[in-house]
């Protein structure tokens, strides 16, 4: 090997012997060196190595041109290595070393020299060659970007020549070179945007005007003082870059505060790409020198509108003032400076807005001191203008962030990975609410970070003492259901009190609302403000008991104000009532009552009146407050004392959520909705719920019983108050519930209506689209060309504009066209007739699309033939008639004419074209041309054009063939022309004297043709055009074929004559950004991935060629457009090529990141389309953006794209996969690679994970990194250190979003999920979504969030995704419509929407992220806007696309990650503050569009609850038979007509209305009835109720329980059958168990029942009930692919046997076992509060009634109601239990050692047991019915103890009684499946019920010719 000395080659020493390790190490360099070997050693070098991985990536990048010098720089690299970690103690070292001596050991041998003998020479020799050509040669050609690699590589290769080449013999040259490249390689800096340093030629980008006018602002640091610099011995200390040169305001505020560099040069970029996009706005460009004052002053009022609103909330001066005589613009570009690096370096800490202004506000105090000589507040010192710098880069990183992260961290740690009590721990919000305080400001800066704030302990919870730990601050999230009340306590006060006042009405005689003026009646109506006493007695309490965690965070006045409004509520609660029933007594009629008002205060009657005027006296006040929003807001924002005096009691003073009201136009607006609404409901809920359960009521009350049929514990109780309460519990509960149910008809007819007056469908189909595209380019110009071009706007247009309108709209529909070819979705003869020439001035009319012009020519030259009139005006005026058949004859004649005179060569033949035409032209003007042409020769002349323009088309390779063939056709054209359709066409024969076809002349007429034309690109365009003109049929009115295209097609088109805001120029538009986290999902599907059969055979691409067919109804379809494309042999597709081509066709048809990356750089796309069009001027109109691309001018166009528009990826763990052991992930980090290669404007951010040593003990660092592609490889331009591990703290998703957003740029933000898509037409419209940001539409505030809608591109796999489909359809529509407006109350859902970049990232970002109460991160971030003043709007005329799960259990596990997300959101404080921030009508409005939904939809299953347990009571007591068969109540079915309410949310159909309206609009209401109709037919309402339980069951569980957590659903192609054991984990708990729990409710009361049997309501709610089981339990079956395959349930029931059967343990999978399973099954149980845990078991004890009620109707009973009879039933069941337990632990002790033993004791039991049921039966009377009755009397009791047994676990592992437990829970388990698999077996045997079922569930593949069933099966023939 090559020495360090240079003088002789030594051999590295071979290791003896392998260690395990280094094989495996080795064999992981290996397979990786399969993938990509240029790029091994460089990309998987151990973490604490980094310093050698650029050695390396120069050896790779060598290699090729002399792999002796590439061998050196390798072997540098070892010794580097050796001498970096001698020991190779840290992490992949050893293994590393290992590996790079082997290969340094082959290279040696291999590698031979090439320009010299020895290894000094020869390096000293490639270095100066290296040097010579790319740096002194290349330094003004090259890019900046390869400059820097070029200068990188030099740097690299000089370290190597100093390592070889002995110091005495480096010559003067050389040392020159190195200097050199030394001094430029200080002067250039990898970049991302602006190369603000570099070597190389002047990028465009540098030479824009508002780029030089902000650099050149940012660079002003006259007389800002220069801290001098002192040594220190902090770490990492760089005295030589301290005392460099301040370039810039950022260099100066580093020097002085101690930032990164990293993070100084990405905030600089970002800084002065905020201001020059902003300063450029409505700019002339003519003088352009420096910065407008008001831009700085613009975005200065941006960035610190939330610190000065913080400032003025704490009553503290703000530290940003500008004193007199200072400079101005400089001082606000410093404050501005020192925000943007105090929050690029705030990691975790950006999710505290309010901590960043503390700690803004403390940094500026020490500029403000530094600048102007003030003496500091709290210490008294001076400044001096002389100050020290910082000691090094990390000071504020060491000083600032890391005392903060610390204290976060070890909060996390408390939380127990989220599953810790919320009140346990504190998390984001309440760490931050801690700056809300004054008391911050008395922190010492910056060492009291360390005090108060950062109290902490490291031990557990329960642990911690109470005066050393902080408590939470002004909230505590506890788990209780209460929070439903606390939040919306107005609401439920309302419905409550409306509840009582319709009973008292309804009670009357007549039940009659004019009871109301009643005297007796009205004050009886009163009496709703004593229960609204005692419900504000209620709220009082909860407020006090719910936060009393917080109590010592609270300020006094807080506290006060809790027992005040306790004591206020109590006072009130005792007050009325007390009043009341002092005036029950007065009888004086309603006149005199209201005239007594007036009276003495003494009267007895009005002393309740008065006490009740007097007690809504704050209501009334509110109210008329409520109509003056903007004074209301007004007060909330003030700091006056006196206002802040008055609000206290109102509303506690919070930082947040002030000022929410809106504008009184948009409040009367959802006023109106609401009250409409209300009226309503309460009309229905009194004649339908209410008034006819009266009657029976009173009925049931005055009845007497005491003939009860079991033992009866309360036989005394007056008015059959059981029966009355069980009758009235399921109509309280629909009371509750059907608010939902008259909201989603509400919004569906309010939000169906605004999208009608939106436009939205009035163009839906390719028909439509053809009657309007005439007036579509006009639309264009006037939606999406910049205003500025005044006359393009006006009403009237000269020809040459509207020409130059048309040429602009002729670029964007060709791209566009061009877009979904590229994509596959359209073939290229589709794309042929969809194309517009990019020209119009060839011909006098507009070239319309081919498609529209489609048989127009045949037609017109029918018409000409077969035309018997000799007046040409008629013929003229059918063509006329029809616009299109005119442009198509004009433009075949004036093209055909082009085309032949181009052709020819010869000057006498195009006089002869010339002749023709002209007397064509004469004899149409003078209407001659009907007697100067022959029209039936018309077809002759057609069929020889149709062959003449086919042969210009064909390929040739023998050119005088061609030749000969054109001309014979050319001649037989001219011939019947001249001689057939001309009648004079021999004059012109005889005026040039030609002869054609004659075989005398030697030279014929029109045989001199210019062959070489017919390879002109544009000429033959032309050509193509024509013979579609001339060929295409009326066929051509289904182009395009492909539906998806038709819909991207009809939506663009539509979206034109919506309500656009008009584009601005590229230069004026809102710069924007987009973001995507990504975790570890696929890029790119592998060739592996792509042929790997499942277990049926099946491969992904064999999946997708039926999903997306080579025949869809005859016509070419996506697989055959594909296989077109990359077989085409113009684009020379490799077999490689293709096989690439083929992984991208697939992946682009998933949910993969290589799909949502293409996507979005359309918007780059767009951008320098639109670009381009605005400069090139009349040029666009000759087709100049084809030749643009690859021209200069293309440079200014991307510099113009790269400032408005930024894409980050963030993926935080690149840097593990590109490091893994699994080759996926490898291939996975490669893909990505190749996604920044393929799109230079793609940046990838990740958290790099770096080992290093620090006095002498390895430590793992962690930094952001953003990277962007090279050369094959990624090049890093930024890093910035961290405090910690940024995702330890919160919820994955937004802590991935935001390590990455400081690598964002502009003023917008999108968020776009891993899982969407975009489109070219729809990214052409982004500048014009842009512009809303600048609209007040609420007339108070510009938007912070715009809301777009989505596609959901996943509907056509199967009727699973087609439900989901419309389901997200209608959510993303009509639903975000009204929200939006007029509800006033849509957040952000984690969609593609738009956020106001500079609002966000100062008020805590883009989303929420403290562990598990923020798992639905972004709907948090919506809220966060709101209670921080922003607006939310909605826009339909823009969308991108998104999948969504496709498969039932995918499915399912989204379902619950949203309803765990809502029940989080109940406990949240941001619900709570916006329930009580938000105005009355508002608030409901949130709602029902939050947690309400959840909360009604499990009302709706308590209803059935309540309904059936409600009917087992009375009819098991005998209460049926006594009271409900008396005949007034027999012939009442209220209660059935109220429990229809119930079905219709139980079915699904709320979810159905706004569907149906949506498709109306969109479709027509024709497909939308039959979409409907379809969708019941494939039992949308099976899956709606089966959904309905998942929602049920997750939102409770997490209230009450906790146990929520992020579910990956996976997003692959999943039509695949799930197992039965998969199916069973997942549903177990929450579908199958409350299935059969309802099935034997049902049961018992069909069996016992007798009442209602003839009603045909009763019928339908029982069927209802029947249909929610079956639902229940086999929904998952139904919607499962081949789940009715008998093979299929075989071996599904192996499976389950196996999983069954084998034991858990450590570390077992819950897939691989049935104890494993369980076990996590019960966690949230292990977490669970003591209240969740009584109130489970008060849950559980319902399951008791079943046995106490069904023993007394046993025939052994013998009618007996001694209470005995259910004591005996226990024995029965302990002694059953007690001999299974003797089995169970004999087959386990004594089934091996003691065989014949056991046995004998099994016969000894089972004859005792049939002894003793003989005796049963022979003696007491025991009958076969009693034993089936007593099979369901003890299930459900012995289930009862179970579930006890789980929530009482470690009471019963103490006392060593869990075993038994587990036991009969697995018994309990074989019990349910069995019975599920009973029922799936029988319907397996018939094989007509599987193919039944797959034509279900596929029924669109189906309709589209799909075989589905050979994907099912396997069948690939």
């Amino acid at each position: 090997m090559a020495s360090s000395s240079g003088t002789k080659k030594t051999r590295a020493p071979t290791p003896r012997r392998q260690s395990k390790a280094m094989s495996q190490a080795q064999k992981m360099f290996v397979d990786v060196q399969d993938e990509d070997s240029s790029a091994i050693d460089s990309e998987l070098v151990p973490s604490s190595l980094a310093a050698i991985a650029p050695v390396l990536r120069v050896a790779n990048q060598i290699e090729k041109d002399n792999p002796r010098v590439a061998y050196l720089c390798r072997f540098h690299a070892f010794e580097k290595a050796h001498r970096m970690d001698p020991p190779s103690s840290g992490r992949g070292v050893r293994q590393f070393k290992t590996y790079l001596v082997h290969k340094l050991e082959k290279e040696e041998e291999e590698a031979q020299h090439q320009l010299a003998r020895t290894d000094p020479k020869e390096i000293i020799l490639y270095y100066w060659n290296f040097y010579n050509k790319n740096i002194k040669e290349g330094q003004y050609t090259k890019e900046p970007e390869e400059m820097a690699n070029i200068l990188q590589i030099a740097s690299v290769l000089y370290d190597v020549l100093k390592t070889v080449v002995p110091p005495q013999r480096i010559d003067d040259q050389t040392h020159s070179y190195a200097q050199d490249v030394q001094s430029k390689r200080e002067q250039c800096e990898n970049y991302n945007i602006l190369p603000l340093k570099a070597i190389g030629a002047k990028a465009a980008i540098m030479e824009l005007p508002e780029i030089k006018a902000a650099l050149h602002a940012l660079q002003n640091v006259q007389n800002l003082p220069k801290p001098s610099v002192h040594s220190t011995n902090a770490p990492h200390d760089f005295p030589e870059e301290r005392s460099k040169s301040i370039f810039d305001i950022l260099d100066w505020l580093s020097s002085v505060f101690g930032f990164q560099k990293g993070n100084v040069a990405n905030q600089r970029e970002h800084l002065i790409l905020l201001l020059a996009n902003m300063d450029v706005r409505k700019r002339d460009l003519v003088v352009y020198t420096q910065l407008r004052s008001s831009t700085v002053q613009k975005l200065m009022d941006k960035i610190f509108k939330n610190y000065w609103s913080w400032c003025k909330y704490l009553c503290c001066e703000q530290n940003t003032r500008i004193p007199q005589g200072s400079h101005k613009q400089q001082l606000q570009l410093i404050y501005i400076g020192l925000f943007l690096l105090i929050w690029g370096e705030a990691s975790n800490i950006r999710f505290m807005p309010e901590c960043i202004c503390y700690i803004f506000h403390k940094m500026a105090e020490d500029v403000n001191g530094l600048l102007f000589g003030n003496v500091h507040p709290v210490t008294g010192d001076t400044y001096h203008r002389s100050q020290t710098a910082a000691p090094d880069e990390e000071k504020f990183l060491r000083t600032v962030i890391t005392p903060i992260y610390q204290v976060l961290h070890k909060e996390a740690k408390r939380n127990n990975g989220g599953k810790a009590s919320h009140s346990r721990w504190r998390n984001y919000d309440d760490l931050n609410e801690y700056f809300w305080s004054s008391k911050c400001l008395s922190l010492k800066w910056p060492t009291g970070l360390k005090e108060e704030f950062s109290v902490h302990s490291d031990v557990m919870p329960n642990k911690v003492p109470a005066s050393k730990s902080m408590p939470k601050t002004n909230f505590v999230e506890a788990r209780t259901f209460w929070h439903l009340y606390r939040s919306f306590d107005r609401m439920w006060i309302f419905f409550i009190m409306a509840f009582q006042a319709m009973v008292i009405v309804a009670w009357t005689p007549d039940g009659s609302p004019a009871a109301l003026f009643d005297e007796d009646v009205f004050r009886s109506v009163l009496t709703i403000f004593i229960t609204q006493a005692f419900l504000n007695l209620l709220q009082a309490a909860l407020d006090i008991a719910l936060s009393f965690n917080a109590w010592r965070s609270l300020k006094f006045t807080q506290i006060l104000r809790y027992l005040l409004k306790f004591a206020v509520a109590a006072v009130w609660a005792a007050i009325l009532p007390i009043c009341y029933a002092s005036s029950v007594q007065n009888s004086t009629r309603l006149v005199k009552f209201f005239s007594n008002l007036t009276e003495s205060w003494q009267s007895q009657g009005s002393l309740y009146n008065y006490a009740v005027a007097i007690y809504l006296m704050p209501n009334i006040l509110a109210a008329l407050l409520f109509f003056l929003p903007q004074f209301e807001r007004i007060m909330e924002r003030s700091s006056s004392h006196i206002v802040t005096l008055f609000m206290w009691w109102a509303q506690p003073k919070l930082y947040v959520g002030r000022g929410l009201h809106e504008g009184m136009s948009q409040l009367l607006k959802y006023t109106l909705f609401w009250i409409l609404l209300l009226i309503c409901k309460l009309a229905f809920s009194y004649y339908v719920e209410i008034l006819p359960l009266i009657g029976p009521s009173k009925s049931i009350m005055k009845l007497h019983v005491d003939n009860y049929e079991w033992h009866e514990f309360f036989p005394n109780v007056t008015h059959n108050i059981g029966v009355v309460i069980a009758i009235w519990a399921p109509i309280v509960l629909v009371y509750i519930m059907d608010t939902q149910i008259w909201y989603s008809i509400f919004s569906t007819l309010f939000g169906g209506i605004h999208g009608a007056l939106s436009h939205l469908g009035e163009i839906r189909i390719i028909g439509m689209l053809r009657s309007r595209f005439q007036s579509v380019p006009t639309a264009f110009c006037r939606r999406l060309v910049p205003s500025s071009d005044a006359d393009t706007k006006g009403r009237y247009m000269d020809k040459a504009m509207e020409r130059r309108n048309f040429a602009s709209f002729a670029h964007v529909w060709n791209e566009f066209i061009e877009s979904m070819r590229a994509e596959d979705l359209i073939s290229n003869e589709d794309r042929d007739l969809l194309l517009v020439p990019y020209s119009s001035n060839d011909v006098s009319v507009i070239q319309w699309p081919p498609f529209l012009l489609a048989g127009k020519i045949p037609i017109a030259l029918d018409m000409a033939k077969d035309f018997k009139e000799k007046e040409d005006t008629d013929l003229f005026k059918k063509i006329k008639k029809d616009d299109y058949m005119r442009s198509a004859v004009v433009e075949c004649y004036e093209t055909l004419r082009e085309i032949i005179y181009g052709l020819l060569e010869d000057e006498t033949d195009r006089n002869i074209v010339r002749k023709i035409c002209y007397d064509v032209d004469i004899f149409i003007q003078q209407h001659k041309f009907l007697n100067e042409f022959r029209m039936n020769r018309i077809p002759s002349l057609g069929e020889k054009l149709e062959k003449f323009l086919k042969l210009l088309l064909s390929e040739y390779d023998a050119v005088d063939v061609y030749k000969s063939q054109i001309i014979n056709v050319l001649q037989d054209i001219m011939e019947i022309i001249l001689q057939d359709i001309m009648v004079n066409g021999f004059k012109i024969l005889e005026r040039y004297r030609v002869q054609i076809q004659s075989n005398y002349k030697k030279e014929q007429r029109f045989e001199r043709l210019n062959i070489a034309l017919t390879q002109n690109k544009s000429w033959r365009e032309k050509v193509v055009r024509l013979h579609l003109l001339f060929t295409v049929k009326e066929s051509a009115i289904n182009v395009p074929t492909n539906l998806d295209a038709r819909r991207r097609i009809t939506f663009f088109t539509n979206s034109l004559f919506m309500n656009i805001p008009s584009a601005p120029k590229v230069r004026d538009m809102i710069s924007f950004s987009v973001l995507t986290p990504y975790y570890r999902e696929d890029v790119l599907y592998s060739v592996d991935e792509l042929y790997k059969e499942n277990e049926d055979g099946i491969s992904t691409l064999f999946y997708l060629q039926k999903i997306y067919p080579a025949r869809f109804v005859c016509k070419l379809d996506e697989w055959m457009n594909f296989q077109k494309r990359i077989n085409d042999p113009k684009l020379n597709y490799s077999d490689d090529d293709k096989k690439e081509a083929t992984r991208h066709w697939v992946s682009y048809r998933g949910q993969t990141l290589s799909r949502t990356v293409r996507g979005m750089m359309y918007y780059k796309h767009a951008l320098e389309l639109q670009c381009f069009l605005e400069s090139a001027g009349d040029y666009a109109s000759f087709g100049g953006y084809q030749t643009m691309e690859s021209s200069q001018g293309n440079e200014r166009v991307q510099a113009l794209g790269d400032m408005k528009f930024t894409y980050v990826v963030s993926c935080q763990l690149l840097g593990a996969l590109k490091t893994s052991k699994d080759p996926r992930d490898r291939r996975r980090y490669n893909d990505i690679l190749n996604l920044m290669i393929m799109y230079p404007s793609l940046r990838v951010a990740y958290i790099d994970e770096r080992e290093e040593f620090v006095n002498g003990r390895s430590h793992i660092f962690y930094y952001s990194v953003l990277l962007k592609g090279g050369n094959s490889y990624n090049t890093e331009i930024y890093r910035i250190k961290l405090p910690g591990p940024p995702t330890d703290i919160g919820e994955g998703k937004p802590e991935n979003q935001n390590h990455a957003i400081i690598f964002t740029r502009g003023e917008a933000l999108q968020t776009i999920d891993m899982n969407q898509d975009n489109y070219f037409e729809e990214a052409f419209k982004m500048r014009n979504v842009l512009e809303e940001f600048l609209k007040s539409p609420s007339g108070q505030r510009e938007p912070t969030i715009l809301g777009l809608r989505e596609h959901i591109f996943t509907g056509s796999v199967s009727s699973l995704a087609s439900f989901m489909s419309n389901q997200e359809t209608s959510f993303v529509t009509i639903s975000q419509r009204i929200l939006a407006n007029p509800l006033r109350v849509r957040f952000h859902y984690g969609h593609s929407d738009i956020f106001d970049r500079i609002f966000h990232i100062t008020r805590g970002g883009i989303s929420k992220a403290s562990k598990t109460i923020n798992l639905s991160e972004d709907v948090f971030a919506g809220m966060n806007s709101t209670l921080r003043g922003g607006y939310i709007t909605h826009h339909e005329y823009i969308q991108v696309g998104k999948g969504r799960d496709v498969g039932m259990n995918q499915i399912s596990l989204f379902e619950a990650k949203v309803a765990n997300g809502n029940g989080e959101q109940t406990l949240s404080r941001d619900v709570y503050r916006l329930g009580h921030r938000l105005d009355f009508f508002r608030m409901l409005s949130f709602y029902f569009t939050t947690v309400g939904f959840y909360l009604s939809s499990m009302v709706t299953v308590l209803t059935v609850y309540m309904f059936l347990y409600g009917r087992f009571y009375l009819v098991m007591s005998g209460l049926e038979r006594e009271t409900l068969e008396n005949l007034s109540i027999h012939q009442s079915k209220a209660l059935e007509q109220a429990l229809v309410t119930q079905s219709v949310f139980q079915l699904g159909l709320l979810m159905v209305l706004p569907m149906v309206m949506e498709i109306g609009l969109e479709k027509g209401f024709r497909s939308a009835l039959g979409d409907f109709i379809i969708m019941q037919l494939q039992l949308a309402s099976v899956f709606f109720t089966f959904q309905l339980g998942t929602k049920v069951h997750y939102f409770g569980r997490t209230i009450l329980h906790g146990g929520s957590k992020y579910r990956a659903t996976g997003r692959g192609f999943v039509v695949f059958h799930a197992k039965f054991s998969e199916n069973y984990r997942l549903y177990s708990r929450s579908h199958f168990v409350k299935g059969l729990e309802l099935v034997i409710l049902l049961v018992l009361y069909q069996i016992y029942g007798h009442s209602y049997r003839s009603s045909n309501i009763y019928l339908f709610i029982t069927s209802s009930l029947w249909f929610l089981v079956g639902s229940w339990l086999f929904g998952p079956f139904v919607f499962n692919p081949s789940g009715f395959d008998w093979q299929k349930t075989v071996d599904d029931w192996t499976d389950w046997k196996r999983w069954m059967g084998d034991r858990g343990g450590i570390g077992m999978h819950p897939d691989r076992s049935w104890e494993s399973w369980v076990d996590g099954e019960q966690e949230h149980l292990k977490f669970s509060n003591i209240r969740g845990r009584i109130l489970e078991i008060i849950l559980v004890l319902r399951f008791f009634i079943y046995q106490y009620g069904i023993v007394y109707h046993l025939d052994i009973a013998h009618r007996s109601k001694n209470i005995l009879v259910y004591g005996l039933s226990w024995l029965v069941l302990v002694t059953t239990l007690l001999v299974l337990k003797m089995v169970s632990m004999g087959r386990r002790r004594f089934g091996t050692d003691f065989e014949l033993m056991f046995r004998i004791l099994k016969a000894l039991l089972f004859l005792g047991f049939m002894s003793v049921m003989t005796d049963l039966f022979v003696i007491c009377g025991l009958t076969i019915s009693d034993l089936f009755a007593t099979v369901l009397a003890f299930l459900p009791t012995g289930w009862a103890l179970l579930l006890i047994g789980q929530v009482c676990r470690p009471l019963f592992e103490a006392i060593g009684f869990w075993d038994p437990i587990k036991e009969l829970a697995k018994a309990y388990e074989y019990i349910i499946g069995f019975l599920l698999f009973a029922a799936i077996a029988i319907l397996s045997w018939f094989p007509f019920v599987s193919e039944f079922q797959t034509r279900l569930l596929f029924n669109q593949a189906f309709s589209r010719g799909l075989q589905i069933s050979m994907i099912l099966s396997g069948r690939k023939d």
